[in-house]
């Protein structure tokens, strides 16, 4: 796993950082090498659970991103919210 230049995983809370391993795993079956691109640092939604230390986001694979998101789902299983956006995949320990 790849971690963008400016980004610190070091915060994140434990359940999240347990998602990293899942998703280098994942990225990993699909020869691609997962990047993470913002944890706590950059700009996001005033209730976003990343200034929770319990979301990161993960650059878009070249292709079978579909198939990809849902395997994480699958994996990460239903304490976790994974989120396909425009330009990256947003995921987030939210165990309600």
């Amino acid at each position: 796993m790849l971690i963008k230049l400016g980004v610190s995983i070091e915060k994140l809370n434990r359940e999240a950082r347990r998602g990293l391993e899942v998703v280098a795993a994942v990225f990993a079956e699909f020869n691609y090498e997962a990047i993470v691109t913002s944890t706590y640092e950059g700009n996001h939604s005033p209730r976003s659970l990343h200034y929770a230390n319990d979301a990161f986001d993960v650059r878009l694979p070249p292709d079978g991103v579909v198939k990809i998101v849902l395997e994480l789902r699958e994996r990460l299983g239903k304490d976790f919210d994974v989120v396909l956006e425009k330009d990256h995949i947003h995921i987030e320990h939210d165990p309600e």
